[in-house]
């Protein structure tokens, strides 16, 4: 059983790799372009990164799950990689991303990238919607764990 932010964030970056893997494979040569002008654009990449430590933040905080299983623990990688990436795209000087850039070969290695995530998106939508949430198996669920002995008996 997933916790219910667990689900709600396999869905939610699932469904996002999944369509940002199919506009890529769709739109190749305008993603390469793309990206090669953003390395270049220092004040582009501020605003990239400061966007991405926002959303790796949010992630890390709202899902830090170490543990409940492997989809649970990608959540939480995704969200720290995420927070690295921005961070790195902070403090990095534009030269330092651009050699980083290069020695990635996102040109020749495209279609690479968006296998990766479009398997990637493929296993958090399919973990997320064919999971099903933890709940406690009494009728008496409620936001507050009340203890057995205050709960009243139904007649």
């Amino acid at each position: 059983m997933m916790s219910s932010r667990t689900i709600f964030l396999s869905k939610l970056l699932g469904l996002y790799y999944i369509f940002a893997a199919l506009a890529m494979i769709l739109h190749k040569q305008s993603f390469v372009e793309t990206i090669t002008a953003l390395v270049y654009n220092s004040s582009v990449i501020f605003l990239v990164g400061v966007i991405t430590v926002l959303v790796g933040l949010a992630l890390v905080l709202a899902h830090n799950v170490w543990s409940r299983g492997a989809l649970a623990v990608v959540v939480t990688v995704i969200g720290w990689i995420t927070l690295a990436k921005g961070l790195l795209l902070l403090f990095l000087t534009p030269g330092i991303q651009a050699e980083l850039f290069l020695k990635l070969h996102y040109a020749s290695l495209f279609y690479v990238y968006a296998a990766i995530c479009l398997v990637l998106g493929v296993y958090l939508a399919y973990g997320g919607f064919t999971s099903t949430t933890s709940t406690t198996s009494s009728s008496h669920s409620s936001a507050i764990p009340v203890p057995d002995k205050l709960r009243t008996k139904a007649a």
